[in-house]
């Protein structure tokens, strides 16, 4: 079973950047897809982005333009970087990794990261 530890989170001014990194415990050549997720309080976790092996990148539309997804998979680590936040985007962010595009998440869930869009 994979483990998945997120980091870079944090409190951010609106308008502000973030990268988020996920280090999985072993390799992710062979997963498909890799996608990063939040969850808000009070709301249900959703997929913010996702990529291919390929490289094929997909986005929610209350991100596109803003996020860019990407992996390295010769050091097991998916990226989300995050500019112009707003404070909607506020949630704990987690990543995971699977065979379908829509919705990557053949693993256990990591601790997640805390991102904070606040002035």
């Amino acid at each position: 079973q994979v483990q998945l530890v997120e980091s870079g989170g944090g409190l951010v001014q609106p308008g502000g950047s973030l990268r988020l990194s996920c280090a999985a415990s072993a390799s992710i050549s062979s997963t498909y897809a890799m996608g990063w997720y939040r969850q808000a309080p009070g709301k249900q976790r959703e997929l913010v982005a996702a990529v291919t092996s390929g490289g094929r990148a997909k986005y929610a539309e209350s991100v596109k333009g803003r996020f860019t997804i990407s992996r390295d998979d010769a050091r097991n680590t998916v990226y989300l970087q995050m500019n112009s936040l707003k404070p909607e985007d506020t949630a704990v962010y987690f990543c995971n990794g699977g065979n379908h595009f829509d919705s990557p998440a053949s693993w256990y869930w990591g601790p997640g990261t805390q991102v904070t869009v606040s002035s």
